[in-house]
């Protein structure tokens, strides 16, 4: 069994301690501190990827405490809770305590498990990162071949042809157009609703260019203010700011020779647009505190889930930046346009999961596929791989992912075409009152069906009681089919 990831948890309110364990204890292995010296002995003694620390703390702040761990603990991801911060608080945060995410109270469980686990990723990556930099030093010639063949291997997750999908499908026909671009040094704008998969795309356009063998970056430009943005992207000279302690380098110039993915780029303000113009018209930046501008050779992907000719029709983003920014769009459909790719992105999901937890392949049950088709996903794939991830987990091993075990929502998703299948009432003679009988029978067979006959969990759902729902079944005449082999929890 693989063991959780680790996460120290440091707060001086024991309340607030307890609430942060049981909200993370079911993905990670919680430590707790009360105090800043309590969590210095843990990390003498313990192995700890993440450290959760609250802003507010006795004796010293919570970005003091992260220096000093910085300094002894560098490997530990260190991630702050604050109620309140002050810009200069955040930048000096940033630079000094090298902090990985700011999360602000009060806090959303989901946000926070999810921000947690990317830093136990970025653990595992800066400490294979460490072990690659210390064969560097052994065995040059033979780090060397390993990182080629890591880059081939990037090249070849995301090679157009591994992305899932239909042949000759919807997205079949937008994956050619992006392995036909690529190859051009433009500027491309990828557009689609959240969880359609755009950060996949600026990777695949990356390495099926001739700047695969560069770096790849990618920037939330929604997630910063415009100042940090700035810092973030141009760089700056030390002392132009409070704050600026050392120089830094903007990830306009970290990424020269390769491509800067720049998501959520309908959430800059326009007084950042402008600066953003200048790079792709002039290919320079001038980072903040310096006096000259500084070239740089750099491929702009960016992403929106924004209809951009609206917001520029509307005024609030500029009409010659859009211009620059499209060389060419990739439009993405949601998944609820394309619902032929539905099992393949499930069977791949699930074979990854099987792989990663070392369990045989077992498939969907007919009716656990025919709740996802059914369901809209207004998630996209990254709902879908949630759902999947979830009836996994509560999936006994070697059986096949079952309907039950679907989240209410999914669930709760009428088929699509179930009007069509209740279109044969209206030409039914009787009164209304035999016309919505017949309704009810429907709806109540369909529940039964679709819930593997779990009278509980039918009656549940249609807000009936245990009692009613029997006294509707047999008024309809509706009876379990015996030989369906699928155990029932009875009623009454």
């Amino acid at each position: 069994m693989l063991e959780k990831p680790s996460v120290l948890v440091v707060d001086d309110d024991e309340k607030s301690v307890a609430t942060l364990k049981r909200t993370l204890r079911k993905d990670f292995k919680v430590y707790t501190a009360l105090s800043a010296e309590e969590a210095e002995e843990i990390l003498r003694f313990e192995y700890i990827q993440v450290l959760v620390c609250d802003h507010r703390m006795p004796k010293e702040t919570g970005v003091s405490f992260l220096i000093r761990v910085k300094e002894q603990w560098p490997d530990v991801i260190r991630v702050l809770l604050s109620g309140y911060s002050s810009l200069e608080d955040t930048i000096r945060g940033v630079n000094e305590a090298g902090i990985y995410q700011y999360i602000e109270k009060p806090w959303q469980p989901e946000q926070l498990i999810h921000t947690l686990m990317n830093a136990v990723e970025l653990f595992e990556l800066q400490r294979e990162n460490r072990l690659l930099s210390v064969e560097l030093k052994v065995a040059p010639s033979a780090l060397e071949k390993e990182v080629k063949q890591k880059k081939e291997q990037l090249k070849k997750t995301y090679d157009c042809d591994e992305i899932v999908r239909t042949p000759d499908g919807l997205l079949d026909k937008v994956i050619q157009r992006v392995c036909q671009i690529s190859s051009f040094d433009f500027p491309v704008l990828i557009a689609g609703e959240s969880g359609t998969g755009k950060e996949l795309f600026a990777r695949a356009i990356h390495y099926n260019s001739a700047r695969s063998d560069g770096p790849f970056l990618a920037e939330n430009c929604g997630a910063l203010p415009d100042q940090l943005l700035e810092s973030e992207l141009f760089g700056y000279k030390k002392g132009a700011f409070t704050g600026a302690y050392m120089d830094h380098v903007g990830l306009l110039e970290q990424v020269s020779g390769g491509t800067l993915f720049l998501d959520e780029i309908g959430e800059i303000s326009q007084s950042f647009q402008v600066k953003l113009l200048r790079v792709l018209q002039e290919g320079e930046i001038r980072p903040l505190g310096h006096s000259k501008p500084r070239k740089v050779d750099v491929r702009i992907v960016a992403a929106t889930n924004r209809n951009l000719e609206e917001e520029v029709k509307a005024g609030r983003f500029r009409e010659d930046l859009f211009y620059r920014l499209v060389g060419y769009v990739v439009q993405l459909p949601s998944l609820h346009e394309r619902t032929e790719d539905i099992p393949l992105l499930a069977n791949a999901f699930l074979k990854h999961l099987c792989e990663q937890y070392a369990r045989p392949f077992s498939g969907f049950t007919d009716e656990m596929m025919q709740c996802l088709m059914d369901y809209r996903w207004p998630g996209n794939i990254r709902e879908l791989q949630n759902e999947i991830g979830r009836s996994f987990m509560m999936t006994p091993q070697g059986e096949p992912l079952r309907a039950e075990f679907c989240s209410s929502r999914v669930l709760r998703a009428a088929p699509e075409d179930m009007e069509m299948e209740l279109e044969w009432v209206s030409g039914v003679n009787g009164s209304l009152k035999e016309k919505v009988a017949q309704i009810e029978e429907q709806i109540i067979r369909e529940a039964l069906i679709r819930l593997r006959w779990n009278k509980t969990k039918v009656a549940e759902e249609l807000g009936l009681s245990r009692v009613g729902l029997r006294q509707k079944m047999e008024r309809f005449s509706i009876t379990e089919n015996l030989g369906s082999g699928v155990n029932s929890e009875k009623v009454g």
